[in-house]
């Protein structure tokens, strides 16, 4: 296809996927797409151990990476914070309102200990660190979201020739995107899963593109709800570079998703997509279940916490649930819950990633031969 994004990144149709599992990742890639892991919560040592397995694996077909350097956090400007410090941040009251509400559906709330160096969630050396250790693969783009890369980040994709991509959520942020010198924008509408803005994206991509074109060429990926071919045809028709997915993959064979988890996929409607400060602290879109209608909707909770203290109680509060699903806790079921967008209500069953490549090209072609047809003489 004659994209720049193809250009860019050396592939052969301008779709990319974001997921947390290198089995994905390497899938997509090698169906001729792009897989781009989410590194958020590795360590330095363990995603030398996931690119290493990717390698081996993606038949030497481009893949990314993609961060999260939050520039707005409730630890802003502070030194040295690691996740022990951040666990006497949290008040008892919260602490005993995840208790009480995994108890009341059957879940014995376990924690799990970290050594006393982890540092914080979210945590911008880390990332950095991250990405120093991703330059030692053949990683051909590198993402950022929650704000403008740090200089550094940028200057990394300079020095190694990488492109370096930026997730926005609303007019304003692409602006200062651009100007600090990012190579591509994700444009990210409301409707997609995890941390989002509240602009759909069939009015956000266009506005973007409207908006920078003045200043710079920048590629537009076109983000959130996109789950068919046809769809990623109608943000290219709208001036889109390409597509930008996450939602999709999650309900693949190759996912990091639980069984129960993509039963609950399956079994929702689009409006059972919420945005929740229930996870991070931050509005995220996810699957609505008892555990964000309580942080968001009962007068009497504490309710969230910012980010990232938010985190630190959900991670043993959802490892506590899935576990207790997985082992047959009936009730457990109505508290699992993840990171998902609006695109669930299209999810009707599971497949391999590499067999929703095909469907993405196939639907994607179909979209175009229409009209065309509709023009022609």
């Amino acid at each position: 296809m004659k994209s720049p994004i193809c250009d860019m990144l050396g592939i052969e149709f301008p779709l990319l996927a974001f997921s947390h599992c290198r089995d994905v990742v390497a899938a997509v890639s090698r169906a001729g797409g792009f897989g781009v892991l989410g590194a958020t919560t590795h360590s330095p040592e363990s995603i030398e151990q996931e690119l290493t397995w990717i390698d081996e694996h993606v038949e030497g077909k481009p893949y990314g990476l993609d961060v999260l350097i939050p520039e707005n956090i409730s630890t802003s400007g502070e030194t040295d914070v690691t996740w022990k410090s951040l666990e006497q941040r949290i008040s008892p009251e919260h602490r005993a309102f995840t208790k009480n509400l995994l108890g009341k559906y059957g879940v014995t709330l376990k924690t799990r200990d970290v050594a006393a160096n982890v540092p914080q969630p979210f945590d911008a050396e880390r990332a950095l660190k991250l990405l120093e250790v991703s330059f030692r693969h053949p990683i051909r783009l590198i993402a950022n979201a929650l704000g403008v890369p740090p200089k550094a980040m940028i200057e990394m994709g300079r020095t190694h020739g990488v492109p370096v991509a930026a997730l926005v959520g609303a007019k304003e942020h692409a602006l200062r995107q651009v100007a600090a010198g990012v190579d591509i924008l994700v444009v990210q509408g409301t409707e997609a899963g995890g941390h989002c803005g509240e602009v759909s994206t069939m009015v956000l991509v266009p506005e973007v593109i409207k908006a920078i074109k003045p200043i710079r060429d920048v590629p537009v990926l076109a983000a959130g709800g996109i789950m068919t071919g046809r769809q990623m045809a109608a943000c290219m028709a709208m001036g889109a570079a390409g597509a930008w997915t996450g939602s999709v993959w999650l309900a693949t064979v190759e996912s990091e998703t639980t069984e129960i988890f993509r039963e609950k996929m399956i079994a929702a409607s689009s409006r059972d997509a919420v945005r929740s400060r229930s996870r991070t602290g931050k509005p995220a879109r996810q699957l609505r279940s008892v555990w964000t209608d309580a942080w968001d909707r009962d007068t009497d909770g504490p309710g969230a916490l910012p980010m990232p203290l938010q985190s630190i109680i959900s991670r043993d509060a959802f490892d506590s649930i899935d576990h207790a699903a997985a082992a047959g806790n009936a009730q457990a079921r109505d508290l699992v819950s993840y990171f998902v967008g609006q695109g669930v209500g299209l999810i009707d069953s599971v497949k391999s990633a590499g067999a929703v490549v095909q469907e993405f090209k196939q639907d994607f072609a179909e979209a175009v031969e229409h009209l065309d047809a509709l023009v022609a003489d």
